[in-house]
C-alpha cells in the first residue's frame, strides 16, 4: 500500500474529515459561547427579546454543521466504512480539500459572532432592528459556505480520480 508521509490513502481522508468537523465544531463553539454571554446579559434586563436574541446568538453556530457535512462526505464519497482501498495521493486530496474547509470554520464562527454580538447590543437598544440585524452576521456566513463549496467540488474531484 502506498504512502505519503506515512500515512496511507484511508489515514489521510479521515484526517481531513475529522479536522473539518473539529474546525466547526471550535469556531461554533466559541462563536455561540461569546455570543450567549452578550445575549444574556440583555435578557437580564429586557426577557421579551428572547426571539430576535436567539437567531443571532445561534447563527455562529452553523459552522458546526458545514465541518459536519464535510466530514460526513468524505466518509460517504470514499467509503470509509467499508475499509476502501484508498490510494495515497486521493487520500491526500482529500485531506488538501478539507483542510481549508476546517480553517476557515475555525476562524469564521468566533468572526460572526463578534458581528452577532454588535447586532445584538444594536437590537437591546432598538427593537425593531432585529430583522435588519441579522444581515452583519449573515455576511460572515458567507464566507462559511463558499468554503463548503469550495470543498464540496473539491472533494468530488478527488473522488472522481479514483
Amino acid at each position: 500500500m502506498d504512502t505519503i508521509l506515512g500515512l496511507n490513502g484511508l489515514h489521510w481522508a479521515l484526517l481531513g474529515g475529522g479536522i473539518a468537523a473539529i474546525g466547526g465544531g471550535i469556531g461554533s463553539s466559541i462563536g455561540v459561547g461569546a455570543a450567549t454571554r452578550v445575549a444574556q446579559g440583555v435578557l437580564a434586563e429586557q426577557p421579551e427579546r428572547f426571539g430576535a436574541l436567539l437567531v443571532l446568538t445561534a447563527l455562529p453556530g452553523t459552522q458546526g454543521f458545514y465541518g459536519f457535512i464535510t466530514a460526513i462526505l468524505v466518509w460517504i464519497l470514499f467509503n470509509l466504512g467499508g475499509g476502501a482501498d484508498i490510494p495515497a495521493a486521493v487520500g491526500f486530496s482529500v485531506f488538501s480539500a478539507c483542510l481549508p474547509v476546517g480553517v476557515v470554520l475555525a476562524i469564521s464562527g468566533p468572526a460572526q459572532s463578534w458581528a452577532a454580538q454588535a447586532s445584538i447590543l444594536w437590537v437591546a437598544k432598538r427593537k425593531e432592528a432585529a430583522g435588519r440585524a441579522i444581515i452583519f452576521p449573515a455576511l460572515v456566513e458567507t464566507y462559511a459556505v463558499t468554503t463548503l463549496v469550495v470543498g464540496v467540488f473539491y472533494l468530488l474531484t478527488a473522488r472522481a480520480s479514483m
